[in-house]
């Protein structure tokens, strides 16, 4: 049923609005080019002023009871192009197949005017689409890039408005949760799409694409808004102009000005950015996203090669794998010895901050000797890649402090207290399980860098998290050792578990110039995923010794 009607409506749309416009639209583009060309030559023309003063001309003092309303693209954020978050739809979404045909469009959507270009988008994009597969991406992936193109003066005088209005022609689903949830937005209009079932047709509902004056005069009725922020365009002057204040916000002209300062810092985000998911780490324009095809079939052979030279000896592994792009910084003393005088063979416990899965195989390489790692929910693939040895959990303290003891028995054991990845400047809340366990403790902090692909992921495949990791081209691993803690900061000097934990928390944070929270793994994978992060079967499967 879903796709036969699909087809139909495809059709109708191609036969009688696609190829019947776009050529001779292309005609028109063509020769109003030509006598634009022409008229260039003959004459200098000036553009007509803008009808409403910029947005740095807007007061904010004594706005708490107006209301404020907006445009999203090129006002609160400062990209014109919409390319480059329905990209992120369609591949988080969709697949590497859906964004290879939507990279592949661009080579005719110029061709398209203004609404023909975004609902061929909007088709490709979502054409088939299940609807919880875009409440993930809306959810887990768009806010942080939107939040990283925010214009700071449109912000600045959208938070100062007690009621806020936001209208746009894309779709509502792509900004709706993040308008309400970071930037606490009232309402919101946008496009409407078709869905059937629990699908996205790819089409947009009847009367098509949202016009935003019109939808503001549906909306308000008689009622003017307050303040009207748009951009120089003819649409949304019109927008504007029925509003008692209108500005502009000229991105353009603020990047060219050495005063205008619209990029948002982190630390004025409305909402801390904690967790986010999905495996690009660009905004991918259309030039970004062809070099990252170009790159994936040496990416995928690099990632395998680095994966590979990890079971070589550390001697001739090790550089074999820099010498592949790895970049690998090791600060601080690796030689650690059990102060124990009864037992010297007892292992060191070493704890550190989890930034993805091959965490604990970098702390090796950097000691240059095999260590022990503790995991939950490690899938199959990773166990077989894995180049140290790695023991499942059960989730059961008693019985996970046992197996962890009888680790620390036998040599060198890792843990990551806080249980899970986070890409961000934050660690989460740590377990105080392994404070209990020994007083022979080693913080190491640990950090990352990635410019293509994220090496962690919450709703994805997580076996794949370090082929990901290792198709960057020129990943990057920094292991800092901050020497072993006092025993007077250890259970046995007096402390509880949950001080040495915190302790031990203060302490890679400092280092790392992260920020401590209370957050915890269960939070991380309710925001991103929807679940608790546990897998079903996961307190039936005894450890592995």
């Amino acid at each position: 049923m879903f796709f036969p009607m699909v087809l139909l409506k495809l059709a109708d749309w191609v036969l009688y609005q696609l190829l019947a416009n776009s050529c001779y639209r292309a005609l028109r583009k063509m020769r109003r080019k030509y006598y634009a060309f022409r008229g260039s030559q003959q004459q200098t023309q000036q553009s007509p002023p803008d009808l409403f003063p910029t947005i740095n001309k807007c007061g904010l003092d004594c706005r708490g009871s107006q209301t404020l309303v907006s445009d999203f693209h090129g006002v609160l954020l400062r990209s014109h192009s919409f390319f480059p978050y329905f990209m992120l739809v369609a591949f988080e979404g969709g697949g590497i197949l859906r964004a290879l045909v939507l990279l592949f469009s661009c080579s005719f959507l110029w061709l398209l005017d203004y609404e023909m270009k975004l609902k061929a988008m909007v088709f490709i994009t979502f054409c088939g689409l299940k609807t919880k597969d875009m409440d993930n991406v809306s959810r887990a992936v768009l806010p942080k890039f939107y939040l990283e193109n925010l214009n700071l003066e449109a912000y600045e005088v959208l938070a100062s408005a007690g009621t806020r209005v936001v209208f746009t022609s894309l779709p509502r689903v792509m900004v709706e949760g993040f308008l309400k949830e970071y930037l606490d937005v009232g309402d919101v209009f946008g496009t409407e799409l078709e869905i059937i079932g629990k699908r996205f047709t790819g089409f947009v509902s009847t009367p098509g694409l949202l016009v935003k004056h019109r939808a503001l005069k549906e909306h308000f009725g008689d009622k003017k808004p307050d303040i009207g922020l748009g951009t120089p365009s003819f649409h949304d002057q019109l927008l504007i102009s029925l509003c008692k204040e209108g500005y502009i916000v000229n991105v353009k002209e603020a990047h060219e000005s050495k005063s205008g300062v619209v990029i948002m810092p982190r630390e004025k985000y409305p909402k801390p950015l904690i967790f986010h998911d999905g495996r690009l780490a660009f905004l991918p324009t259309p030039a970004a996203t062809l070099a990252m095809f170009l790159w994936l079939p040496l990416g995928i052979i690099l990632a395998i090669l680095r994966i590979s030279v990890g079971f070589l000896p550390f001697k001739v592994g090790t550089p074999l794998g820099i010498s592949t792009g790895v970049d690998l910084t090791v600060k601080g003393c690796t030689s650690w010895k059990s102060d124990d005088p009864q037992n010297d063979k007892k292992g060191i416990l070493y704890v550190c901050n989890h930034r993805t899965l091959v965490d604990p195989v970098f702390l090796s390489i950097s000691l240059a000797k095999p260590v022990t790692a503790v995991t939950y929910s490690l899938s199959k693939m990773s166990e077989f890649i894995s180049t140290i040895r790695t023991v499942r959990l059960t989730r059961d303290r008693e019985q996970d402090g046992s197996t962890m003891k009888r680790l620390l028995s036998q040599g060198d054991l890792v843990v990551c207290p806080e249980g899970t990845t986070c890409r961000e400047p934050y660690l989460l809340r740590f377990s105080s399980l392994f404070a209990e366990l020994s007083d022979e403790i080693v913080p190491v902090a640990v950090n990352t860098k990635v410019t293509m692909f994220y090496g962690t992921t919450a709703s994805g495949l997580k076996w794949l998290d370090p082929f990901f990791f290792f198709m960057n081209p020129r990943p990057g691993y920094v292991v800092h050792f901050l020497g072993k803690v006092p025993k007077e900061m250890t259970c046995g000097g007096g402390r509880s578990s949950c001080e040495v934990a915190n302790y031990i928390q203060k302490l890679l944070a400092d280092a790392l110039g992260f920020e401590c929270t209370n957050l915890t793994r269960r939070d991380k994978y309710l925001m991103l995923a929807g679940n608790e992060g546990i897998v079903g079967d996961n307190k039936k499967k005894k450890p592995y010794f």
